[in-house]
């Protein structure tokens, strides 16, 4: 069944080898980046992850559609981001037109919105959202909106629901730790639209 709160559709190159992520009840995962171009040129390379076996899956410089979920996760490990965003993949086919990076997401808002500016002026809010899975799990999802749409968003509130459509974008940042400056990538949810809430399925349906 497709879980309508959570959705991705991507169409790009895959830009790297498969490599085995994790382990679930016996079925290996794997990882691989898939390289997206946005109109402007830019590309972002985004982390997939896809069930085995390894012989199955799209080799590096092949174009391939993706469809699947956003998923989050803690990492403790203490190297890297600490939260890591990925796209589950449920299907993988050969990719047939332009590029694709399209995300549509029904959740929560879990923190309250931070509204601010660029050193431009222009509006940017932040928002976590909350998207629930199933077994009572969710997946906290770093989203980012601009210009009317950030001050609609610094509007909400903790706890109030929000329905987006978006991009799924990579961003390079510099951290500093003692006396050393690590190159980072943050995933983010970039909204382009706020959409209504689906519709419940009748019961028996």
């Amino acid at each position: 069944m497709e879980q309508k709160e959570n959705r991705a559709v991507l169409r790009g190159t895959v830009a790297g080898d498969a490599v085995l992520s994790h382990q679930v009840h016996g079925i290996d995962f794997y990882r691989f980046p898939l390289a997206v171009p946005r109109l402007s040129g830019r590309e972002d390379v985004l982390n997939i992850l896809c069930p085995g076996p390894l012989s199955a899956l799209p080799p590096a410089g092949e174009y391939v559609e993706i469809t699947g979920q956003v998923r989050s996760f803690n990492n403790r490990s203490g190297v890297g981001s600490r939260l890591v965003i990925t796209v589950l993949a449920r299907s993988v086919a050969p990719g047939i037109g332009e590029p694709c990076n399209q995300v549509f997401l029904q959740g929560t808002l879990c923190k309250p919105p931070v509204l601010r500016q660029t050193p431009l002026g222009r509006d940017i809010c932040d928002l976590l959202l909350a998207v629930n899975r199933r077994y009572r799990r969710a997946d906290y999802l770093p989203c980012i909106s601009w210009g009317a749409l950030a001050l609609r968003c610094g509007q909400m509130t903790t706890g109030d629901p929000l329905c987006l459509e978006g991009r799924l974008q990579s961003r390079l940042y510099r951290k500093t730790i003692g006396d050393t400056v690590q190159e980072r990538t943050a995933f983010e949810i970039s909204v382009t639209c706020l959409t209504p809430p689906a519709e419940e399925e009748p019961a028996g349906a």
